[in-house]
């Protein structure tokens, strides 16, 4: 009695729905791009008075064969929904759940409200589009940076049909990131069942230039050393004091090293001098006359850098001849 009753327990509890209804279904879930055939066996080992499939198209009369398929080309209908029945001690039922998939027509990436070079410490917003995909719960967008993932996100909409689908992502870039690439991905996650591995469609790389601020350095034989930038609102009252410098003469203030190799920025500052409250054409040779104190300044869109240098001009020696 207890092996009855305990036989009795194991074939309610541990059996599935299709399992107490004496047909198998093979594959027990179908995943089929639009458009594409598809078929599903339905089988049986037991007698029975017949058996057949519903289905709004590739429906299957009742039959006494043990073994009957499913088929359909061209399958375009969204939400078929076929099931096998059999009439055994009693009729039962088992659906095949259809899973119907479209790659998108298009995925691209775009700035929000933007064009242009971005500025450095700014926020910015990306926008992915996703053209007519289907099924959106089976969707994944990811975010790239190069090689790098950034972000993903998935959808909870059950909408069978192809739909439209935008997300976003919120950057900040530095300067490290002038001629970076992002570029957005449209995944679909079909499970086992679907397509390996699964199917996506990229977005063209979209490759963003980032503005700094100037960034001056002032470079000496042995080291260099930083000089520290006013803030994008510069304050030009503060004025830092640069290496003397002493040219010879007939030299030109373009061919300061600081002028020359130490100023960087994006896009590239320009350079200008000031001596005695006055501007200074910097390719005048100098003359021992020009001696004195010199501004020098590094400016671009997004900041300006001050510093001021004393500079001594010395003669060019001339060898004496005679004893």
């Amino acid at each position: 009695h207890l092996i009855k009753i305990y036989l009795h327990w194991f074939s309610i509890t541990c059996c599935s729905v299709e399992s107490q209804c004496p047909i198998q279904l093979i594959p027990r879930r179908a995943v089929v791009r639009y458009g594409d055939d598809v078929s599903a066996d339905c089988k049986t080992s037991v007698p029975h008075k017949g058996m057949g499939w519903e289905a709004s198209e590739g429906a299957v009369p009742m039959t006494r064969d043990s073994l009957i398929t499913w088929r359909v080309s061209n399958l375009i209908e969204w939400d078929i929904q076929p099931f096998c029945f059999i009439n055994h001690e009693e009729q039962c039922q088992v659906e095949l759940p259809v899973t119907i998939y479209k790659t998108p027509d298009s995925v691209s990436i775009s700035i929000v409200d933007h064009s242009g070079p971005m500025i450095e410490g700014k926020q910015y917003e990306l926008q992915c589009d996703v053209h007519d995909v289907a099924p959106v719960q089976d969707l994944t967008v990811k975010w790239y940076k190069g090689q790098t993932l950034l972000n993903q996100t998935t959808f909870t909409d059950a909408s069978k049909t192809p739909v439209n689908e935008t997300t976003r992502l919120l950057i900040r870039p530095d300067r490290a990131d002038d001629g970076a690439q992002y570029r957005c991905e449209a995944v679909l996650e079909l499970g086992a069942e679907g397509p390996q591995p699964p199917p996506k469609e990229t977005s063209d790389p979209l490759n963003i230039t980032v503005y700094s601020r100037t960034s001056p350095k002032i470079q000496t034989n042995k080291y260099v050393l930083p000089i520290v930038l006013c803030s994008s609102f510069p304050d030009a009252s503060k004025i830092t004091f640069c290496n003397s410098w002493s040219p010879l003469t007939g030299t030109s203030l373009d061919s300061h090293p600081l002028n020359l190799y130490s100023v960087v920025g994006n896009p590239r500052p320009d350079i200008s001098w000031r001596h005695k409250a006055s501007s200074v054409n910097s390719s005048m040779p100098l003359t021992k006359f020009d001696s004195g104190q010199y501004e020098i300044i590094a400016s671009n869109d997004h900041g300006d850098f001050n510093c001021s240098i004393n500079i001594t001009v010395e003669c060019k020696c001339e060898s004496s001849s005679g004893h």
